[in-house]
């Protein structure tokens, strides 16, 4: 899994690689899932998170830098899950409006788990004394609680009560 962790600073690396993957991958995964939205707010909520995303990785490689912390050749595997989950939801032989549904379930999971994961390495760095790095990732936590937020209110508001 991972080389062996002795320390908080290692530990905080590791969550760096994480993400970083997790991002990268999300990268290539939201556009398709922006094209198969069929509401319009949806679909630009989709496009409107891939442009946070892309600075989320920039953010990511700043920290990196930073720290001299490499990020690459990490695979993040749950979030291969979770694109893996939300490609067959893309497949699905659904309505538009049971899809879009669906494409919010899947990527308010995906939210959730970078939520879990940007808290705690922000924790980490603040207790490691990473003052801009702590910064940066509250700031991308604060953007993915909001996209969670614009999700939930989307799938509240109307988009669930039209796939019934």
């Amino acid at each position: 899994m991972f080389n062996k962790l002795k320390s908080l600073d290692d530990l905080f690396a590791e969550q760096l690689k994480d993400l970083y993957s997790a991002e990268t991958q999300l990268v290539k995964a939201l556009p398709d899932m922006a094209s198969e939205a069929r509401d319009a707010r949806l679909r630009q909520g989709f496009e409107k998170h891939l442009q946070e995303t892309m600075n989320q990785v920039s953010r990511l490689e700043q920290i990196g830098r930073g720290l001299n912390i490499d990020l690459s050749g990490h695979t993040c595997k749950a979030m291969q899950g979770l694109v893996a989950e939300g490609k067959e939801t893309i497949s699905e032989d659904a309505t538009d409006e049971v899809k879009d549904a669906a494409l919010i379930a899947a990527a308010q999971r995906v939210e959730h788990y970078e939520i879990s994961g940007y808290g705690t390495a922000a924790h980490y760095a603040e207790r490691l004394g990473h003052t801009e790095a702590a910064s940066l990732l509250r700031q991308t936590l604060q953007e993915e609680q909001l996209t969670d937020t614009k999700l939930n209110d989307l799938a509240k508001s109307y988009i669930n009560q039209r796939a019934m």
